[in-house]
């Protein structure tokens, strides 16, 4: 079955369709949304939950504003990024060990395996330096643009400037 077929079979509430797409894109999701919050078994919940929200959601895509995946990724990321900031999900955090931000802190490869779980590595390479950052923070770090100002010392106005450039950028990059 070809995607936009296989889209609008979902948008009828087929329940195939609905597998398909889950069989499709569940990994990729998942792989974001587990570096977002770190922990497996709440990735698995909100993995559940985004696909909750594309079945309820599936007439809302529409394929002039942008591919079904990207829809998908911001739906997953979404609901990554309001479970970080829940104060129950805050409250487990306070109550890990050092150990558990040692690991985080340790894993040199965190950008590298995000990007790489949602096949885009390749055309991350080609980016700048400041703009690979500022992509980690916002979209597999789920920080906010004052929070990424924060972190990199940098004036909110500037980042989202290069927030918006580097997007830009990776457009140009996907759409060649």
């Amino acid at each position: 079955m070809q995607p936009d077929s296989l889209i609008a079979e979902l948008q009828n509430k087929n329940p195939k369709a609905f597998e398909r797409i889950y069989e499709r894109y569940s990994e990729s999701l998942f792989g974001v949304i587990y570096n977002i919050v770190r922990d497996q078994h709440l990735a698995e919940e909100i993995l559940q939950d985004v696909f909750i929200k594309i079945w309820n959601n599936a007439e809302a895509y529409n394929d002039s504003k942008g591919r079904f995946f990207t829809w998908a990724l911001n739906i997953a990321r979404n609901a990554s990024i309001d479970k970080t900031r829940s104060k129950a999900f805050k409250n487990k955090k306070k109550n890990l060990t050092a150990d558990f931000y040692v690991d985080i802190l340790e894993e040199k490869n965190s950008f590298a395996n995000s990007v790489d779980a949602i096949g885009i590595k390749k055309y991350i390479k080609i980016l700048k330096p400041y703009c690979k950052q500022i992509i980690e923070l916002l979209y597999f770090k789920g920080y906010t643009q004052a929070e990424t100002a924060e972190e990199l010392d940098t004036p909110l106005g500037t980042i989202k400037t290069r927030s918006r450039n580097c997007i830009q950028s990776l457009r140009d990059i996907l759409v060649k």
